[in-house]
């Protein structure tokens, strides 16, 4: 049967209704489940004024079997195979007579017993129960109160529209009674109408311009889109964050084509986009490149027959404009180095002092850096890239548009004539912003960002600040990202523990917590980043566990060494190769360590081993090196016909201690040389039950 749940409310932010539907299809899911209602399909749709659910409900609860066990068979029949009386009494005490009694089978025998069918309840008594629980224990980013109602929602609701089977279900929620009414687009049909079915409102809403599906209302701003441009042969310049929101803001999908006067044009393509977006919600319009003199917008609105909309849109962003035009200007007449003083008086973090203290940790740690990954060559641009990086947080065009923190230094910073990996770097020090953002172009901008994304890590997390999965103020875990995406991305090699001590030592005094345990944190803190980002690249968990737990001080090393543990997984010999690994490690286990002595080696086949082992060892330590994984591998499996030998016609624990403790230190040299490859003991394979 047909379900629809309509939540009308004041206009809420894209966000908000985002985060609404998935918890309004999860909880729906929950809650039948939990009831036993069926659901062949729940969907769910939004607006910025509108939540709605719609879906196929069984009409009522599974009915539910009870089988009640009254006395064993023996003793429930006489000789006679009359009724005893004890299953007189059974039946007697559940009310039925001895004839609808039956024989059931359980794990302890056969028992006189009785099978009761409970009817399930009525879906719409369930769900006349739970709505106003599903909506009430809805959350958002940021709840309000109104009224002296201690009642929380993203916005007031004005209306809740609410029908199964065609019949309005009856419930209220903080006041608001459903029933089978709602109302058209705010402006052009406030008035209320009647709907059954969910064919009916769709269709009266399209009417009344509510367009409810969001996918649909996506393809009509793109299509308008390509109207608007297709004589321009122009594009929209990209700006998904954008036209995600506005395909939430609005329910009558109106693209309209506005202009500013040419002399704007002389501001940076940067400057021009991020003006329209954080002042107007509008679109720069690029042509090879290069903005023009138009902007595209999205109204709430069926048209614009005497062009207000545009008119408004024009004028206020021309306001906006003639501001970013002034600030433009004004800003560059100090240069970067001279404002630079003013740094100190900006605060970083309370405990960490100001962003003057930043750029002079920045410049020593890009000085590392750049040593450590063979950049000496630009070194000194990098130092004076990581000085001036954070001056344009004192410019006024930063101040107006925080979003270009980076870009802006940048910009100016080419207009001051600096090389290209200088402005370059300042320019994309903040990149990349997440795990689909793209890394910095230059190898200048990605050292300066990871050392001030490290920066930040340690520090914060220096002062005492500890990251959990609902709270993370700082940005921690993205900055982390950001790290090991650049690492991946521009392949990089390097001490991650040293850079470690590095960017502590820089800090000095200023961190509140013991050093060793801030560092053991942020160790832990970044393989856990990796692992997930292993994970959200398709790896399995048990070949991402092998390849982190040898250690991440070469993350770029770690990427390696799971690629070559997921590309050879399907061979013929990895699954061995595990079980022989573990075998030597249960062997090794609580032993300590021990040195070979060839001389030692008395049965053939430990003398075989110790051999194999040796040129494998020599062969595969040059490739261990190199970061070829896969080859190391390839090479190492050649030890397993020598080991199974081994372990056929040797006693590794003989009563001989010499020999006995020659055996485990050739084993444990074996392991040794397996664990640089890949802790194989993380990997989960048929047949590791077997006996050592």
């Amino acid at each position: 049967m047909e379900f629809i749940l309509e939540i009308n409310s004041e206009e809420m932010p894209p966000t908000h209704v985002k985060t609404a539907l998935l918890q309004l299809k999860e909880k729906f899911k929950e809650e039948l489940s939990a009831q036993d209602v069926d659901a062949k399909k729940i969907e769910t749709y939004g607006t910025c004024r509108r939540l709605i659910v719609v879906g196929e409900f069984a009409a009522a609860q599974k009915d539910r079997e009870e089988r009640i066990v009254g006395p064993p068979k023996a003793v429930a029949y006489g000789a006679d195979g009359s009724p005893s009386p004890a299953a007189k009494g059974f039946a007697k005490s559940q009310r039925v007579k001895t004839s609808e009694l039956e024989i059931l089978k359980t794990e302890r025998g056969e028992y006189l017993g009785l099978r009761k069918v409970e009817k399930g309840k009525p879906t719409q008594n369930i769900l006349s129960k739970i709505l106003p629980q599903i909506i009430s224990s809805l959350s958002f980013p940021k709840m309000m109160r109104w009224g002296e109602s201690s009642f929380r929602f993203s916005r007031p609701i004005k209306n809740i529209l609410c029908c199964f089977d065609g019949k309005p279900l009856s419930f209220s929620v903080n006041g608001v009674l459903a029933g089978d009414s709602t109302t058209g687009h705010k402006i052009y049909f406030p008035k209320k109408i009647r709907v059954k079915s969910f064919c009916e409102y769709k269709a009266a809403l399209e009417e009344m311009y509510v367009v409810i599906d969001q996918e649909k209302r996506r393809k009509v701003i793109l299509n308008q889109m390509e109207r608007e441009l297709a004589p321009l042969e122009a594009k929209r310049h990209p700006d998904e964050d954008l036209f995600e929101k506005l395909v939430y803001d609005v329910e009558c999908p109106y693209v309209f084509l506005g202009s500013f006067p040419e002399d704007y044009l002389e501001l940076p393509l940067e400057i021009l986009s991020t003006a329209m977006r954080e002042g107007q919600k509008v679109f720069s319009i690029v042509k090879d490149r290069k903005q023009m003199p138009k902007f595209l917008g999205v109204a709430d609105a069926y048209q614009d027959p005497k062009g207000l909309i545009r008119k408004g849109n024009e004028r206020v962003l021309k306001a906006r404009l003639e501001d970013a035009k002034f600030f433009w200007k004004q800003d560059q007449i100090i240069t970067l180095k001279k404002r630079a003083k003013g740094l100190d008086k900006i605060i970083f973090q309370e405990k960490l002092g100001s962003y003057e203290d930043k750029s002079q940790r920045l410049k020593k740690i890009v000085s590392y850096l750049a040593d450590k990954i063979d950049a000496k060559k630009i070194k000194k641009q990098v130092i004076q890239a990581a000085e001036i990086s954070k001056v344009d947080l004192l410019t006024e065009m930063v101040r107006e548009f925080p979003s270009l923190q980076g870009k802006v230094g940048g910009l100016y910073a080419r207009g001051e004539g600096h090389p290209v990996p200088v402005w370059k770097a300042v320019y994309e020090h903040y990149l990349p912003l997440s795990l689909d953002d793209e890394s910095p172009s230059l190898i200048s901008g990605s050292i300066l960002s990871i050392a001030d994304k490290l920066d930040s890590i340690v520090g914060v997390i220096g002062v005492g600040v500890k990251v959990t999965s609902s709270k993370d103020p700082f940005g921690l875990r993205r900055n982390a990202h950001g790290i090991c995406k650049i690492i991946l991305d521009k392949k990089l090699h390097f001490s991650f523990s040293r850079l470690l001590d590095k960017v502590l030592a820089v800090y000095g005094e200023k961190l509140r917590e013991p050093v060793d345990l801030v560092k053991s944190y942020c160790l832990e803190f970044f393989l856990n980043r990796l692992r997930y980002i292993y994970e959200r690249q398709g790896y399995r968990y048990d070949l991402i566990n092998a390849a982190i737990s040898t250690g991440i001080d070469n993350i770029y090393y770690s990427s390696l060494r799971v690629k070559a543990l997921d590309n050879l997984k399907e061979s013929a010999h990895f699954e061995p190769l595990i079980l022989i690994y573990k075998r030597v490690n249960n062997i090794l286990r609580d032993q300590p360590l021990y040195k070979i002595n060839s001389e030692l080696l008395v049965e053939k086949e430990e003398r075989e081993l110790y051999t194999t082992y040796s040129i494998i060892n020599n062969n595969v330590l040059p490739l261990i090196s190199k970061g070829d994984f896969s080859q190391a591998q390839r090479i190492i499996f050649r030890i397993k016909s020598s080991i199974n030998s081994f372990f056929d016609n040797v006693l590794v624990m003989t009563d001989e201690k010499r020999i006995r403790r020659n055996r485990l230190a050739l084993l444990q040299a074996i392991s040794k040389l397996l664990s640089q490859v890949a802790d194989y003991s993380k990997v989960v394979v048929e047949g590791e039950n077997q006996t050592d």
